[in-house]
């Protein structure tokens, strides 16, 4: 999912913040410092988020397409590239029709092009594991922590339409099945040539869905206060490690909002307690997602408090991507700055500009990002018309 949700990014885009650029005095030089981050040495401190781009063909097969997508973040000198959301298991896994996957022999061979065609360019690229549980836009049939009818509706721009259907609750089996399929992935992952993984538990998909009190109604070990329902997660962590073993970068991604939900809060004890339950259970990194036009508003768990980012960093002791907003150089410097964030991750500001950070080391103006690159659809497709009409 695009890292800024639909209403809240054409709201942005339609604030100065989202024509920022080098010439307000911010000279970048924080974020093109490099670092070493999960064991990896990265040329500078800039990711690119995951983003959705429904566009694999109808197997999940990553395309020659998408592997020009990604290397083109590459070659426009991004230190790390997060891929979209890649589905783990096929029957329940899905978020999107056309999402790529990572199950299948073919789906691992067209992602190996990709992860070439990105290390060509110099490029580091982690695969984000995700599964998208009671939030898919294109199954019928889903199943949750809890048979709690999701909140909102399917967004059109990712094929979706209408209200959500009832989950199934999953069984005990289907816990098992579905952290047996994280670790499958994240095994293809470093076969496909990856350089790490990512787990998505954010944006509201199912491992969120474990996490968040109203969305898990489980009076078993999954569920219950935050310890139990933090559980799911944690498993995943160590399932996928002890396949990839010591060395190989796993990252997670959480947040407190949702796809579906932009109003939801944790609370700061739960929050400390995730931290650290991710840090033991063998997260190499924290990726955090806080949304909002304020993200200083969106990120603190208390008025006048700590930002998200700030705890997580204190309680794990691990390196934290912060996201949201992060294309506006003064708020991304002013969180390294200040030691709130190791690095950063950018959504919109990417699609706009691939070579977002090579545009900040030369002193270039940043193209302003603009809703219509992903309305009516969010395809790579789409953007590249797009972008052909405007370029005449």
């Amino acid at each position: 999912m695009l890292t800024s949700y639909i209403e809240n990014m054409v709201m942005t885009c339609e604030s100065t913040l989202n024509q920022q650029t080098t010439k307000l005095g911010m000279t970048g030089q924080i974020l093109l410092q490099p670092a070493t981050a999960a064991g990896l040495r990265l040329r500078n401190r800039v990711a690119v988020a995951p983003m959705t781009r429904v566009s694999a063909t109808l197997e999940g097969v990553p395309t020659e397409r998408m592997a020009r997508y990604y290397a083109a973040y590459a070659k426009g000198e991004f230190g790390v590239i997060i891929t979209e959301g890649i589905y783990p298991d096929r029957e329940y896994g899905p978020g999107y029709l056309r999402q790529p996957g990572l199950v299948t022999k073919e789906q691992v061979a067209g992602w190996r092009r990709v992860t070439e065609c990105v290390h060509r360019e110099g490029g580091l690229i982690f695969a984000q594991l995700m599964h998208a549980g009671a939030l898919s836009q294109c199954l019928d049939r889903t199943v949750a922590p809890s048979a709690v009818k999701p909140r909102g509706e399917k967004m059109p721009e990712y094929g979706g339409e209408g209200p959500f259907p009832i989950p199934r609750e999953m069984t005990r089996e289907e816990i098992n099945a579905a952290i047996a399929s994280f670790a499958d992935a994240a095994a293809h992952a470093r076969e496909a040539g990856f350089d790490g993984v990512e787990i998505h538990g954010a944006n509201g998909y199912l491992i969120d869905q474990f996490i968040t009190e109203y969305t898990n109604q489980r009076s078993d070990e999954y569920g219950g206060d935050v310890h139990g329902r933090i559980r799911f997660a944690c498993e995943i962590l160590h399932a996928v490690r002890a396949r990839v073993g010591v060395s190989f970068p796993v990252g997670i991604r959480v947040s407190q909002t949702k796809v579906n939900d932009f109003s939801y809060r944790w609370r700061e004890p739960d929050a400390s307690v995730i931290f650290a339950a991710l840090k033991t259970a063998g997260a190499s990194y924290i990726h955090i997602a806080s949304e909002g036009r304020d993200w200083w508003e969106t990120a603190r768990l208390n008025p006048g408090g700590a930002t998200i980012t700030e705890l997580a960093r204190r309680i794990s002791g691990l390196p934290v991507i912060a996201n949201g907003g992060m294309h506006n150089v003064q708020i991304a410097e002013r969180l390294i700055g200040e030691g709130q964030a190791d690095l950063v991750s950018i959504g919109r500001g990417a699609l706009a500009n691939p070579d977002w950070p090579a545009r900040l080391r030369k002193g270039e103006p940043f193209r302003s990002f603009q809703a219509e690159l992903i309305h009516p659809s969010a395809t790579l497709e789409h953007a590249d018309e797009w972008l052909a009409r405007h370029s005449r």
